[in-house]
């Protein structure tokens, strides 16, 4: 079967390659899918390049979450069956084949695309929890930036749904639109001058209580003060490259709180019964439309190269993803 293979970290445009590897075999609890649908997430990338939390070891079948229809199941596997059609995140899923636990695989009722399917868990599953984790409710004001990620448009549309109210910041006037197109309100670029202000009109001057940063430098800096009193800044990723640049007398005087958010430590933390009831609720969610999931590019496996370059551009208006 065709895998997606790197044998070195580096580039993943540059180290990524299509090889025949054997059809593996699922072991007990597991089931073996044929993929669908496959998609580029940024920590993806980052894993192949050697710069994420995670090293695999090498050589390694690169991709994290897919779609497509059960093959066949492991020793104890009783809740699923051949010809089922699934979402389930497993190490080495750009590949025709991939392994995935069964007591993680989701079924997908048929208003749910396969380019929707592909993307179902990770990242809305991050921004689900990451609501919960800065213990915000309804009638709450929270402000993230980069909220034109998938990370950042999944946060609004499941705090709109929460009745919990938030301030998008992005880094292009362009994006205003992208997300006004999605429905998503407040949104300000920050290339404006004035854009605090702004966002101060936004709020009418109420606190607020919780930010979320994914770009890191002098983003989480002016994130900072834009929080209320004992306000909560949560670090989720690092666009930028560069180390957070946060003021002392923020920090000091409104006694504010900074927590890093990484899912892989969260998510094995959380109840069964916890858990089954976020993945209920975005599979009800992207099945009713509420929430949308958006696609830039389709690339055959074949492609890899080319879509692992896609997915690394800046300015997408949504995922890139493989189909096998």
């Amino acid at each position: 079967m065709r895998s997606a293979i790197y044998s070195r970290y580096g580039n993943p445009a540059d180290v990524l390659a299509v090889e025949e590897r054997p059809l593996p075999e699922p072991g007990p609890g597991q089931v073996r899918i044929r993929m669908g649908m496959a998609a580029i997430h940024n920590h993806d990338l980052l894993t192949v390049s050697g710069q994420y939390g995670i090293k695999p070891a090498l050589p390694a079948v690169a991709g994290t979450e897919a779609m497509g229809t059960i093959d066949a199941v492991g020793e104890g596997v009783l809740h699923l069956k051949a010809g089922q059609r699934v979402a389930a995140s497993g190490q080495g899923c750009w590949a025709d084949y991939y392994l995935a636990s069964a007591a993680g695989a989701v079924p997908l009722p048929a208003s749910i695309s396969d380019e929707a399917a592909a993307q179902l868990i990770s990242m809305p599953l991050s921004a689900l929890t990451l609501l919960d984790f800065i213990g915000a409710g309804k009638g709450d004001w929270v402000i993230q930036n980069a909220a034109n990620g998938a990370v950042g448009k999944a946060f609004a549309m499941f705090a709109r749904k929460r009745g919990i109210r938030v301030v998008n910041l992005v880094r292009r006037d362009a994006a205003v639109s992208e997300l006004a197109d999605l429905g998503i309100e407040d949104v300000v670029s920050t290339s404006q001058d004035g854009w605090k202000e702004t966002v101060q009109a936004i709020t009418g001057g109420a606190p607020i209580k919780a930010g979320v940063d994914g770009v890191g430098g002098s983003a989480s800096g002016d994130l900072l003060s834009t929080l209320g009193e004992n306000g909560l800044l949560v670090s989720f990723g690092l666009m930028s490259g560069q180390p957070m640049q946060l003021s002392a007398s923020d920090m000091v005087f409104k006694q504010a709180v900074v927590k890093g958010f990484w899912l892989a430590k969260i998510a094995p933390t959380l109840p069964r019964e916890e858990l089954t009831n976020l993945i209920g609720e975005i599979v009800q969610a992207v099945a009713s439309g509420e929430v949308q999931l958006s696609v830039s590019e389709v690339f055959g496996l074949s492609d890899i190269a080319k879509a692992a370059a896609a997915a690394g551009e800046a300015g997408r208006k949504g995922k890139v993803l493989v189909q096998g």
